[in-house]
């Protein structure tokens, strides 16, 4: 079964202060079975992340599909999903992980962890010690857990950031660099959640420079160059 179909995808940008329009997709499409990993590649520019994003909803295409196989919803399509129905998927069912941390202020590294099962419907009593054990898998020290994340290095907000995603364990996870800023060491824990991810039925949608870490991980990559207009098989 396909977990996420993307068809004729169309996304451009208007630049006003040059009275122009920049095109960022171009008739993308392409498919993720469920429980397999798609890997995007291509040089800064061509388009990624718009993908990424474009199924995650910050961005609104201006054409094309992106239809998702929902438990909640069976299949909807993503570019037309309602603001509530976009609010749900990302709480229960869609996960996304990106270079950057944007976190509530006055809310601890261990809050944080905790909040994403919370919102599950998970109890606090379980939420806690689930928190607690992404935390140390990610090496984040137990003296930062209970302090506030803007003052973490990036290493340290980016691996928050993937223990948030990760601890969820989302039907589908999009990878956006999860590892632009990490040391090998921290690569290895991010591969060994991935892969324990994908074991358990995870779909995932990932961006990465450093193409010896999706050697052995993709079951397929899709080449924004080569692909665009054409369609993944």
């Amino acid at each position: 079964m396909r977990m996420i179909t993307v068809e004729n995808l169309h996304k451009s940008f208007m630049i006003h202060h040059l009275s122009r329009t920049l095109p960022a997709l171009q008739d993308v499409s392409l498919h993720v079975p469920e429980g397999s990993f798609l890997g995007i590649v291509g040089k800064s520019g061509s388009g990624k992340s718009t993908i990424l994003k474009s199924i995650y909803r910050t961005y609104e295409p201006q054409k094309g599909k992106i239809l998702f196989q929902s438990e909640a919803y069976g299949t909807i399509d993503l570019v037309q999903a309602t603001a509530r129905e976009v609010v749900y998927l990302r709480k229960h069912e869609i996960g996304y992980v990106s270079q950057f941390l944007n976190v509530m202020p006055r809310t601890t590294a261990l809050e944080l962890v905790e909040q994403s099962l919370l919102d599950l419907g998970v109890s606090r009593a379980e939420a806690t010690p689930k928190a607690q054990q992404a935390l140390k898998h990610f090496d984040i020290d137990e003296a930062l857990w209970n302090s506030y994340p803007n003052m973490f290095s990036g290493g340290e907000k980016l691996r928050l950031n993937i223990a948030c995603a990760i601890v969820k364990e989302p039907r589908l996870l999009l990878l956006d660099e999860p590892t632009a800023s990490l040391d090998q060491a921290s690569k290895l824990k991010v591969r060994e959640a991935i892969e324990k991810l994908k074991a358990n039925g995870t779909t995932l949608i990932g961006i990465f420079h450093d193409l010896e870490f999706m050697e052995g991980l993709c079951d397929n990559v899709f080449h924004m160059e080569k692909m665009q207009g054409k369609e993944l098989v």
